[in-house]
């Protein structure tokens, strides 16, 4: 899989913009605040429809004007799709191929992504919630049904939250709707812990093994996947679905006490492992940028396993944190297996030495220039 072409009409500072791309390497070089996280960000919200920046769709409209649109082709195994999104204040909308996407959920998976930038580094030290939010935007591009499952946990865990809200403040007295939410949380949670389960594994074995290159196998990585129902309960859904029921029954009047659902995947976290300690809370900060870099690069091999086909990888000026021995694994990790794009304010000792023939490209204020 790989992006061919892409046009922006109106998004963040580019007024119009368009290129065509090498399915190799693509090197996006300029001074900074010029354009190129920019535009690298467009072709994460083409594949994902939505920013790893910002939260406010209005940030991505250039000022002054009422929509912004991205187009792109996709070449893929088994055809190409022209995919289009507009953005508005009335919301987003989404063509495959001209035809409208009734739902933005029917839209993604026809671009599949990896963003690698330098906040990445903090995964493992970071917050429980962001580790959440690395993994279910990158297994919902993977299986719709993992995305369709989250959207339901989401939807009856706001409600259920709601109404455990009435009833500690007396304003409700029917637990048997409470019964109902559980049931239907329990379902779509036990789903998204056996799926996750499984993945994280799949990660991990990938992981494991790129971890083990970067350090010169004197390190040994493990996902270990922490979740309030059981490992031995996490393999399929039903057991997973049981275990939370009764999880949930347990800690009843503490949930109705605190207004909040206590129980479920929302809580959930990943541990790094390395050499049998958890290195999130005793490695050190070289430790935990190889973990991250591991987990990152692991991603492209489990989108291959899960989809048939390696995504695009977008790197945001994230060589120039790495040092030499994981900057040369991270390039020769993606070397002839995926199409980079990859952004840089200078090329000295970065592109040219490492990467074979590279694309480059000129970001200038706004402005878009493929150099001969």
């Amino acid at each position: 899989m790989y992006l061919q072409k892409l046009q922006l009409h109106d998004y963040r500072n580019y007024e119009t913009a368009a290129a065509e791309f090498s399915p190799q390497v693509n090197v996006l070089i300029g001074s900074n605040a010029q354009g190129k996280t920019n535009l690298l960000e467009s072709i994460y919200v083409l594949a994902l429809t939505r920013s790893h920046r910002t939260n406010n769709d209005k940030d991505l409209i250039r000022f002054g004007t009422e929509f912004a649109r991205i187009d792109g082709r996709v070449v893929r195994d088994n055809g190409t799709a022209d995919l289009r999104l507009v953005i508005s204040s009335a919301g987003k909308r989404a063509r495959v191929n001209r035809i409208e996407a009734p739902r933005l959920s029917q839209y993604l998976g026809k671009l599949n992504v990896i963003l690698f930038a330098p906040e990445d580094l903090n995964l493992v030290k970071g917050s429980p919630a962001l580790r959440r939010r690395f993994i279910d935007m990158e297994f919902g591009q993977m299986s719709a049904s993992y995305l369709a499952n989250l959207a339901t946990y989401k939807t009856v865990l706001k409600q259920r939250n709601a109404y455990l809200k009435q009833l500690r403040m007396h304003q409700a007295h029917d637990t048997v709707y409470l019964d109902v939410l559980t049931d239907q949380l329990s379902d779509a949670g036990g789903k998204i812990v056996a799926a996750r389960a499984k993945l994280i594994q799949d990660m991990g074995h990938y992981a494991g093994i790129i971890h083990g290159q970067i350090s010169r196998g004197l390190e040994q990585l493990t996902l270990r996947y922490s979740s309030q129902v059981h490992a031995e309960q996490q393999g399929d859904a039903a057991s997973a679905t049981v275990a939370l029921s009764a999880l949930y029954k347990k800690h009843r009047p503490r949930e109705i006490d605190q207004g909040t659902s206590l129980i479920g995947p929302h809580r959930d976290d990943v541990q790094f492992i390395v050499n049998d300690l958890d290195v999130a809370t005793y490695g050190s900060q070289g430790q935990q940028r190889t973990a991250a870099l591991a987990v990152k690069l692991a991603e492209i091999d489990l989108m291959k396993q899960e989809t048939g086909e390696y995504p695009v990888l977008l790197l945001d000026d994230v060589l120039s944190e790495l040092d030499d021995n994981r900057q040369t694994h991270l390039l020769k990790a993606i070397e002839n297996k995926v199409q980079t794009f990859l952004t840089t304010t200078s090329l000295s000792g970065i592109a040219r030495e490492i990467i074979q023939a590279p694309a480059v490209f000129t970001v200038e204020a706004g402005t878009l220039h493929q150099e001969a």
